[in-house]
């Protein structure tokens, strides 16, 4: 189960991490963003080193305005706190998902 992540712990548990850490913003009443939850469940054991954390967007509004997150579900890929890559919207699939983290392990 990933962590959840809010306004007092995500400078702390994202920008602060050492490694790869996969941010899954979601939204209670976004149908997407449920149906992709079992599949991001998974991520964490099947890749090891990369930190899974998810942030209700409902709870964290400010917080989504200050890392310009528009639209659900979106997915933020950071390496050593830094962005990499960021996917969002209605292109968010499993398999794009999964790119993303290979994309970054190669």
């Amino acid at each position: 189960m990933a962590l959840e992540v809010n306004k007092d712990n995500y400078e702390s548990e994202v920008l602060q991490a050492n490694g790869l850490v996969l941010v899954d913003v979601w939204g209670p009443r976004c149908i997407p963003c449920m149906s992709l939850m079992p599949f991001v469940d998974t991520l964490q054991d099947k890749y090891p080193n990369l930190k899974v954390v998810k942030l209700d967007s409902s709870q964290n509004r400010r917080l989504c305005i200050n890392h310009r997150i528009i639209a659900l579900p979106t997915f933020i890929l950071y390496q050593d706190g830094q962005e990499i890559e960021r996917l969002s919207g209605d292109g968010v699939s499993p398999e794009s998902i999964t790119a993303m983290i290979e994309k970054a392990y190669a």
